[in-house]
């Protein structure tokens, strides 16, 4: 028998003999998708989500929020109009989080650029777009 097995030996029975180490079952997280806008607006912080809005987000929806940028005008993409009430409704929060997030299509995500709280702030301001 090599040295190596002999040496091994007394640490393998003394792992073997551990009773198995167990952790408490733990809820799974709710998927982004279904999550709801745990975010309270404030003045502040609608203010800063049109600043991002309008540097990141307006090129292609519009400054309106109705799909009608530059961006998209020149790239014949057709946008979903938030100035209509209906526009988001078969869309959760969550949902639109994650299309943020990690964008869709040709848009790309905010992931880096924009905290969590930002966005759920530009989700409330494209909520505030068909209120007017």
């Amino acid at each position: 028998m090599s040295l190596l097995v002999l040496l091994s030996a007394p640490f393998l029975a003394a792992a073997l003999l551990q009773p198995a180490q167990t952790q408490a079952p733990t809820a799974p997280a709710a998927p982004a998708t279904t999550q709801a806008n745990p975010v309270k607006p404030t003045p502040e912080s609608q203010a800063h989500a049109k600043k991002i809005w309008n540097y990141d987000c307006s090129m292609c929806h519009g400054e309106k929020g109705d799909g009608k940028g530059d961006v998209a005008d020149q790239m014949k993409l057709t946008m979903r109009d938030y100035t209509k009430p209906d526009s988001l409704k078969d869309m959760t929060d969550g949902q639109i989080f994650d299309i943020i997030k990690n964008g869709k299509g040709q848009m790309p995500g905010e992931e880096g650029r924009a905290k969590p709280d930002d966005i759920w702030n530009l989700i409330i301001l494209i909520h505030s777009m068909s209120k007017k």
